[in-house]
């Protein structure tokens, strides 16, 4: 416990001491204390926080929906079966060797207390891959009454005994995605109210141990150039961090999800890698503190590759933060329609995924190179409107 004192002086006298000819008595000062309590987890935060954001490591999300894992499925002819959903996540934490480009693991509920096919805890497998294993809180997107068709992410009502049991089942960070769509405004209302969201469950996390993993996600969606996008996500994040100051958030135990600057996916105007970057750093600079130990960057769409390569770009000189990756489908594609829901094929979808992985951790490193790439891990994976 810690507490912080604050004084103030009050120049109003007591109400006894007020006279016909009004003269005050001698101002008196008042002592106000404000008990601020010191977190009882930070020390394992910054500690949890830094292991994710280590050289050459990023985070696989897999924390998909049922409904999301099941459309995933279903495009290489597989049902939605609780059964078909634990043995493609088996495929990939199971990986050999992916902690050595993974920190950190982002799950879905049921994941997190699932087991694999082999009847192993997915948390305990996660572990001794040294791979930090994290929860996705949010309750998903709603619509923003009073705004311009855009949405609102719920999930703060019982946010805190939700995260305390994550926490026991070993759980260790935790992820809250809302998003910011820029062909409708974005209204002042829904950038604000994404910022407190997201500030209202930093604080909450924290105060349960878990590293919150703070996502303002600005969609791909729309025919703007990467001007506009870069106008939008200084706006968002310099709301984000107001209200996570305001919330007393602990920056050295976050971590950030933020997208890069790219133009609208509908936009004919496409920037390279190199003025992705430019744009991405120069926002980074602008609106991020140092003390923020990790940038772990969505895809959002973009081809395997591509989202590759702007990482890569990002990393070619010094950065005061670890820029890094927290990819879905920019790891998973090429890994999903390998394995085509065909044990024979569980090892080539493994190595699939080990290889963009490592594409990747080469990436954070900034030495990548894009040669030998297969045609389909260029291929965009925009999709309008998407719901995660």
């Amino acid at each position: 416990m810690a507490s912080a004192t604050l004084l103030k002086s009050s120049f109003l006298p007591k109400k006894s001491d007020w006279g016909a000819t009004r003269q005050a008595a001698a101002p008196k000062p008042v002592t106000v204390s404000m008990v601020v309590r010191a977190g009882a987890y930070d020390d394992e935060l910054v500690k949890t926080a830094k292991t994710i954001a280590s050289p050459g490591r990023g985070i696989l999300a897999m924390d998909e929906s049922n409904a999301t894992c099941g459309k995933r499925l279903a495009s290489i002819g597989l049902e939605n079966t609780e059964a078909n959903r634990q043995a493609y996540r088996t495929l990939l934490v199971t990986a050999p060797g992916l902690g050595q480009y993974i920190s950190g693991a982002i799950l879905f509920e049921e994941t997190l207390y699932q087991s694999t096919v082999d009847g192993k805890k997915i948390v305990d497998i996660l572990t001794e891959q040294k791979i930090v294993p994290g929860i996705k809180v949010d309750k998903g997107l709603v619509p923003l009454t009073g705004s311009n068709n855009e949405s609102w992410c719920q999930g703060l009502d019982g946010l805190a005994s939700r995260e305390a049991a994550y926490y026991q089942q070993g759980a260790r960070f935790a992820k809250w995605r809302t998003v910011v769509s820029i062909p409708n405004g974005p209204s002042e209302l829904a950038v604000k109210e994404a910022a407190w969201g997201l500030a209202r469950y930093a604080a909450i996390s924290q105060d349960n141990g878990l590293v919150p993993i703070v996502e303002p996600e600005i969609l791909l969606d729309g025919e703007h150039g990467i001007e506009r996008t870069f106008e939008v996500a200084q706006k968002v994040w310099a709301e984000v961090f107001f209200y996570m100051a305001e919330n007393n958030v602990t920056f050295e135990g976050i971590l950030l999800k933020p997208s890069m600057v790219t133009p609208g996916a509908e936009c004919k105007d496409r920037a390279t890698p190199e003025q992705v970057a430019d744009y991405t750093l120069k926002l980074l600079h602008r609106r991020i503190p140092p003390a923020v130990p990790g940038i772990m960057f969505l895809s959002g769409g973009q081809s395997e590759v591509e989202a590759t390569q702007n990482l890569n770009a990002m990393n070619q000189g010094a950065n005061p933060w670890h820029v890094s990756f927290s990819y879905a489908r920019a790891l998973q594609n090429t890994c999903l329609k390998t394995w085509g829901g065909q044990p024979e094929n569980v090892k080539a979808a493994q190595d699939a995924l080990l290889l963009r992985a490592k594409a990747n951790s080469l990436a954070q490193l900034g030495k990548y190179t894009s040669d030998g790439e297969a045609a389909e891990a260029k291929e965009g994976m925009f999709v309008k409107n998407y719901v995660y």
